[in-house]
């Protein structure tokens, strides 16, 4: 899931000034993709449970659904751009959603969720071209820094959009047929997206001084999924079992060969002299813990409407309207008030309503399958991940130079997509252990048959306390539902509790570590003003910032210009 609106506009040209030729195609081909490529990111959310009872899954196997697609996107969204750059922004945009419409084919047809995860993952590769293909062919087409603003500004409402409606498509479609049939729908609306970006979008690139790291790119995607995947099995197959070290420990190899690849690389894929700017430094952590809090939200409501309750899927995608609702219908009073608040303190506020939506999901009680109960919460989670995602944006992009703005672009995006991959993997990692640690307990203490006692701990030695909820009423050690729907419930209140801490985390990060740091641009007074939209000329969305007083003060950035002309 990539959004980048934290940007406001500056003054702009005089009314009545005519638009870049091009403009109007671009924009609405950019729209349809990105909300193709968010239709795609989110659609598992409401299918959660039926895929656990189409394809005898189990709690990690229906993680890496979900994580296979955002590690797709977080792997390989710095190669993308130097694609687009290189050959073609609108070319890219067409190759990822062929790559959607394949991807949603093989899920369509998946007979087994190992096939479903290789859907997931060409989804998720389709869209890490999609995202910033769509971004900078619209912004190269924008003739100024006001047009530049209200173009990303839509384009940021359809991914929401997306977003929103397509745990909704997911339940509707799922509900009249089966879930494959979303899957088709996808396929659909692909095609016609490519042809749209084919018949409308104009053709754009940016070669100048964009090279491929390959060495970066070789050691960083290896080491992140290795230390995920590490992750995702250790619940269940055993923190000290040979795959789990193994992978462990050579994706921190591989992430720490990365750093030593990337201080001394001519072109890095990502610069980490931006760590040395303290507001640039704080704004990236707070991204990863923020964004880990909203998608470990997400990912905790869908398993717990869906593989835990067993509701209908559209009851699971109703939830999802409050959480995911909230970003694109606040999008002009977000851009309202970055215009007059201090993005941190518009951080703050949110990763605050965040922390205290995700403490009331925790509170939930698993045999209350009522919706009432996540109104509250689920609201105050959107709402909350409405004012930070536009937020740190902001904050990243106007702490560093002009110079550094197009990397800054883009390593705020792969650090704000890490949280969202990360998110699933840390609940299902802390609500699957809980879960199986509980359900041990509260079998041994059981009165049951002898039978069903065996059974239900054969089966949860097989696939864990949701295999066991799953069964259906009279299979063998099906009397031990109840049993495995607490202890579900224990688990996953426990990971609520996780996204609250982390949101927690976050929120006096932001608060404290951004004391005496102010990011902005001189207005046409002399008086800072917030960020302003901008264009790095790498292929990134940037922005304009310099310090009140003209002056770059980040230590160990050096400045170039007070001010860049876009």
């Amino acid at each position: 899931m990539t959004l980048n609106n934290g940007t406001t506009t500056s003054p702009g040209p005089t009314a009545g000034a005519a638009r870049t030729p091009g403009y109007a195609g671009t924009l609405a081909a950019a729209c349809g993709a990105v909300f193709v490529a968010q239709v795609a990111n989110a659609l598992p959310a409401s299918l959660n449970g039926l895929f656990q009872q189409d394809l005898n899954t189990h709690g990690s196997q229906l993680t890496w659904i979900t994580a296979a697609f955002m590690i797709a996107v977080v792997c390989f969204e710095f190669t993308f751009g130097v694609l687009g750059d290189l050959f073609g922004r609108r070319r890219l945009v067409v190759a990822g959603t062929a790559l959607v419409a394949a991807g949603s084919t093989v899920a369509a047809l998946a007979p087994t969720v190992q096939v479903l995860w290789l859907g997931a993952a060409l989804n998720g590769l389709g869209a890490g071209a999609m995202f910033p293909g769509s971004l900078t062919a619209l912004t190269a087409v924008t003739r100024d820094v006001r047009q530049r603003a209200h173009a990303v500004a839509v384009w940021s409402g359809f991914l929401s959009a997306g977003a929103a409606v397509s745990p909704l498509l997911g339940g509707m479609f799922a509900r009249i047929g089966t879930w494959r049939g979303s899957f088709w729908v996808l396929v659909g609306l692909a095609l016609i997206s490519m042809a749209l970006t084919m018949a409308l979008a104009t053709e754009s690139k940016a070669p100048e001084g964009r090279k491929f790291d390959v060495a970066g790119q070789v050691t960083f995607a290896p080491g992140l999924i290795l230390v995920l995947y590490g992750a995702v099995e250790g619940p269940e197959s055993g923190w000290t079992t040979l795959p789990v070290i193994l992978s462990l420990a050579l994706g921190a190899m591989f992430l720490a060969a990365f750093v030593v690849v990337e201080l001394g690389a001519e072109s890095p894929i990502l610069d980490l002299r931006l760590f040395r700017n303290r507001a640039f430094t704080v704004s990236s952590a707070a991204a990863v813990i923020g964004m880990l809090a909203f998608l470990g939200a997400c990912f905790a409501t869908s398993m717990w409407l869906g593989p835990v309750q067993h509701q209908d899927p559209i009851r699971v995608a109703l939830p999802f309207l409050l959480l995911q609702g909230p970003a694109f219908l606040l999008i002009p009073v977000v851009s309202w008030l970055l215009h007059r608040v201090s993005p941190s303190r518009l951080l703050t506020s949110g990763f605050v309503l965040m922390a205290v939506g995700c403490l009331l999901c925790a509170r939930l009680d698993v045999t209350d399958p009522r919706l009432d109960a996540f109104v509250a919460p689920a609201l105050l989670i959107g709402v909350g991940f409405a004012l930070t995602v536009s937020s740190v944006t902001a904050v990243a992009l106007g702490s560093v130079p002009p110079h550094l703005a197009g990397m800054a672009s883009a390593t705020t995006n792969m650090l704000r997509d890490l949280g969202f991959a990360l998110g699933p993997v840390v609940v299902g990692a802390v609500a699957l252990s809980g879960a199986g640690s509980a359900f041990a307990t509260n079998l041994s203490g059981t009165v049951l048959p002898a039978a069903e006692t065996a059974a239900a701990r054969e089966i949860a030695a097989a696939g864990g306390p949701i295999a066991v909820n799953g069964l259906p009423p009279g299979a063998p050690g099906s009397a031990a539902h109840s049993l495995a729907l607490d202890a579900l419930g224990s688990g996953f209140s426990t990971a609520f509790l996780v996204c609250a801490a982390a949101a927690a985390v976050a929120a006096p990060l932001t608060a404290f570590g951004m004391i005496d740091l102010h990011t902005g641009d001189p207005s046409e007074d002399g008086t800072p003003s917030p960020v302003s939209s901008g264009h790095s000329g790498r292929g990134e969305p940037a922005v304009r910032a310099a310090r009140p007083g003209g002056r770059w003060r980040s230590p160990g950035l050096r400045p170039r210009t007070r001010r860049s002309r876009v």
